[in-house]
């Protein structure tokens, strides 16, 4: 072969092979870990990016305590609760056996102060105090915390304590999956609750000052990480439910069932890095962007503006911006009246002829019926149509 013709055909090789590398993300599959069940998800755009048995019912242990926290949350939130509430010390809360935060019996120690026990020592006194404050005992605070848990979409989970203790005659459950959207709501619903999840230290005693640890070593080891969760029973192993922020982009990590302390670490990092070193987010809408119009018939205007009622995040593999296609689909026949937020259409996201996010298009407000005249022809328009 002519030498010239020869280095035609390379180069030509090598432009397709480049186009088409430019075109394929390579996301190599994700190896197994020494876990019960995994997940990994994208804060913004909840794309599950690594998963392993993430619908797998499993005890949580201290991982209830998220749902502990979110709970108080939404009561602080409400006003029936403030943080400098003096909380009393029952009994029953002081009784309570696995990790404390050391709180005295009889005694009334400030609700922010077991905020703190809560999150970052794992106080299962302090959980039980709080119970109480909110409910009068800890079995009613678990059925308050059913109902956000159902509210949320947790599907595949059922609390029995605010603690998540072993209970004789099954205790809680919960899943991977549900325990993503229950972080992901916390961190969205009470930022500055979530924020407490980062602080490495609490000093608290009311005969000793006795300085606890948080147990997510994560903390100490990323400097991305700042939440959420660990917990350890015999039945459930070792979990942790972690989250990072890089560069704008937060994911969350679930490990269930891990077979030692270091091994829960040691898995959720490499989840992390996962996620961080093959995939992106991006956010290609505000909420209440007008992303087009429609057209409308027998109203005063000619069209109606189409809105999405969210932010619009997608999470795609690294490198695949430039591919990203949106297609729009709208009612051919809008007629007035149209009140504001009506749903006119939908919005696709679309990635190597895959559909990868789809969002309702809303009316951008309301829109009257017109006068006569434009009645009228425009039911001769909507003749026309068929």
């Amino acid at each position: 072969m002519n030498i010239k013709l020869y280095r035609a055909v390379l180069l030509t090789f090598f432009l397709i092979a480049g186009n088409l590398y430019a075109d394929t993300a390579i996301v190599p599959a994700f190896p197994k870990i020494s876990a019960s069940s995994y997940l990994l998800m994208d804060y913004n755009s909840g794309k599950i990016l690594v998963q392993e048995n993430i619908h797998q019912k499993l005890a949580p242990a201290s991982l209830t305590k998220i749902m502990t926290v979110y709970v108080i949350g939404h009561e602080l939130e409400k006003g029936t609760i403030s943080l400098s509430d003096e909380v009393y010390i029952s009994d029953t809360a002081y009784n309570t056996f696995g990790s404390r935060m050391f709180v005295e019996v009889n005694s009334k120690v400030k609700l922010e102060d077991l905020m703190y026990g809560v999150i970052i020592q794992s106080g299962n006194d302090a959980s039980v105090a709080l119970a109480e404050h909110v409910s009068g005992s800890d079995i009613s605070f678990a059925a308050l915390m059913n109902q956000h848990a159902e509210n949320l979409g947790m599907n595949n989970t059922y609390f029995v304590n605010s603690s998540g203790m072993p209970v004789e005659g099954g205790g809680n459950y919960t899943t991977a999956h549900d325990l993503a959207i229950l972080s992901q709501a916390l961190i969205r619903e009470h930022p500055e609750i979530y924020k407490l999840h980062v602080i490495k230290e609490y000093t608290y005693g009311e005969k000793k000052a006795i300085t606890q640890y948080n147990r997510n070593r994560l903390l100490w080891r990323d400097q991305s990480v700042d939440g959420i969760k660990t917990g350890h029973t015999d039945e459930a192993g070792y979990c942790l439910v972690a989250s990072a922020i890089r560069n704008n982009m937060r994911l969350i990590s679930v490990v269930m069932g891990a077979d030692s302390k270091n091994s829960r670490v040691k898995s959720s990092q490499t989840i992390l890095n996962h996620g961080y070193r093959f995939f992106q987010t991006h956010k290609l809408y505000d909420a209440g962007d007008e992303v087009t119009d429609a057209t409308i018939f027998k109203a005063n205007t000619d069209s109606v503006g189409l809105v999405i009622e969210d932010d619009l995040y997608v999470t795609i593999p690294r490198g695949q911006y430039d591919q990203l296609e949106s297609v729009v689909e709208i009612d051919k026949k809008i007629i007035a009246p149209v009140n504001q937020g009506l749903k006119l259409g939908v919005l696709s996201i679309v990635l190597s002829d895959e559909n990868i996010k789809s969002v309702s298009l809303l009316a951008n407000k309301n829109i009257p019926k017109g006068g006569i005249f434009n009645q009228l022809k425009d039911q001769i328009r909507l003749l026309l149509l068929k």
